[in-house]
């Protein structure tokens, strides 16, 4: 299988397997939060509500795009890891995703709503820094620290928004909405009035199929970081693309970087531009190269991929450290747009890797939700939810999550989503209609996730080292 030895082959399919639990774990660990509120609201019945959500937690990972999960590829890029034997970097993808399962299924145990996507990151920057030592890099560059910077400040203000947003709705609900009924808790077996109803039934829809966009796209990222890193030579470029259509544009940037080569100053920005021209050469040598076959050569591939990453990426800086003048921006903004189409080359994700995580997670999320239900919808609060808590936590939620997949950002549900319900209750009675310990226990396991993954997942990878 992909030119792999049997065991090897065995292994990988056994990394496949992890993935594909890890997001079956997510999904009732993470889910469970977007059906609290219409079971406690009594707008679906639990069983009814799991399933919806399932279904559309399988659409979003579908219709939802890779771009969260071209983020958690750059997170720890497997053309880092290619270097390495396949039983090393089968250690790394192994430690990674059984420290993170690990963790959510303690969490779970517990009835704590945990981030699944705090625990993936946790786990990917473990492995990381300890590979990363143990080939002599002190500067830990095995890791994408920028990207890391920007994941943490997405998961820490994330949670921050759903609080802060559902409290001003709620004021805003207050204000405006003269029906008391919905800041009542229900009754038990009561069910709401056809309006209150389909808009919690709407905003369990919008976090479900938010929630599959999003936290779907981290497990398509993960399985891109597995096939990639110990098959690249099959997964390093979008087989279903000609390659050779990106000749052209590839020529293009290049020219437009010659071009733009007189108008730098900048002595450091110049010596960036040169190595993003060198890539750009190498990349049209191996186009022109294999021209007449039309087919680039297995052991060219990597390195095409590489040069198109390395392209992409330093453009980007370049951009904001060039200090173009007007006259310029026509250049840059056409060398972007030959990027743009060289880019889905190797942004992509085979339609089999995206329906394995949908429906992992689409089945996940309709079994063992229940421990997380109960904490978001008794524990958090010291009242009963109510209608006008639920839905407006949930509208909160979806937004959030639904704005950071089009930025490409991963973010937590169960953050959003549970600080969401805790700032509607703090908009109802302030402070002390919160249960101090519950939100002491998401407070301590928010704070010790990253730890904890990170020092399980290294562990593991020096175990998994010396056992393959």
């Amino acid at each position: 299988m992909f030119g792999l030895e049997l065991d090897y082959t065995i292994l990988l399919l056994l990394c496949l397997l992890c993935a594909c639990v890890f997001e079956f774990i997510n999904g009732f660990h993470d889910t469970a939060n977007a059906v609290a509120t219409v079971i406690y609201t009594n707008s679906m019945k639990p069983l009814v509500a799991v399933v919806w959500s399932g279904v559309f937690n399988f659409l979003g990972v579908f219709l939802g795009g890779i771009s969260v999960a071209a983020g958690i590829l750059k997170l720890l890029p497997p053309e880092s890891l290619v270097d390495q034997t396949v039983a090393h970097n089968i250690s790394i993808v192994l430690a990674l995703l059984v420290s993170a399962i690990i963790w959510n299924l303690a969490t779970w145990r517990l009835g704590i709503p945990c981030s699944s996507s705090h625990t993936l990151i946790g786990s990917i920057l473990g492995v990381g820094i300890v590979f990363s030592l143990l080939n002599g890099d002190t500067s830990l560059s095995g890791v994408n620290w920028s990207k890391a910077k920007e994941t943490g400040l997405s998961l820490l203000i994330s949670p921050l928004m759903g609080f802060g947003f559902t409290m001003g709705l709620m004021a805003l609900l207050k204000y405006k909405v003269k029906t008391q009924s919905i800041f009542k808790s229900p009754q038990a077996d009561e069910v709401p009035k056809s309006w209150i109803r389909g808009l919690l039934i709407f905003t369990c829809t919008g976090v479900s199929f938010a929630h599959g966009s999003n936290d779907g796209q981290k497990g398509v990222g993960l399985i891109m970081l597995i096939l990639i890193s110990i098959a690249p030579m099959h997964f390093a470029l979008d087989q279903d693309k000609n390659p050779f259509e990106i000749q052209k544009p590839a020529q293009t940037a290049l020219n437009g970087m010659i071009e733009l080569d007189g108008q730098l100053k900048d002595p450091l920005v110049k010596v960036q531009a040169e190595r993003i021209k060198a890539e750009l050469f190498d990349i049209n040598q191996i186009l022109a190269k294999n021209s007449a076959t039309q087919v680039v050569p297995v052991e060219e591939r990597l390195s095409l991929r590489k040069d198109i990453l390395f392209v992409i990426s330093n453009f980007e800086k370049l951009k904001k450290d060039g200090g173009f003048s007007k006259a310029d921006k026509a250049t840059v903004k056409a060398i972007d747009h030959s990027l743009g189409q060289i880019k889905p080359l190797t942004s992509y994700a085979p339609t089999w890797v995206i329906f394995m995580v949908a429906l992992s997670l689409g089945i996940g999320t309709m079994v063992g939700w229940k421990r997380i239900v109960v904490t978001i919808g008794e524990k958090i609060g010291k009242e009963h939810l109510t209608y006008a808590q639920g839905a407006s936590a949930e509208l909160v939620a979806a937004g959030t999550i639904g704005l950071a997949t089009i930025t490409g950002l991963p973010v937590s549900t169960t953050q959003v989503l549970s600080s969401g319900v805790a700032g509607s209750m703090v908009a109802s009675n302030g402070l002390s209609n919160l249960q101090s310990g519950t939100i002491k226990n998401i407070a301590i396991a928010w704070l010790l996730t990253l730890p904890i993954t990170m020092i399980l997942s290294g562990l593991l990878f020096l175990l998994f080292r010396q056992l393959f």
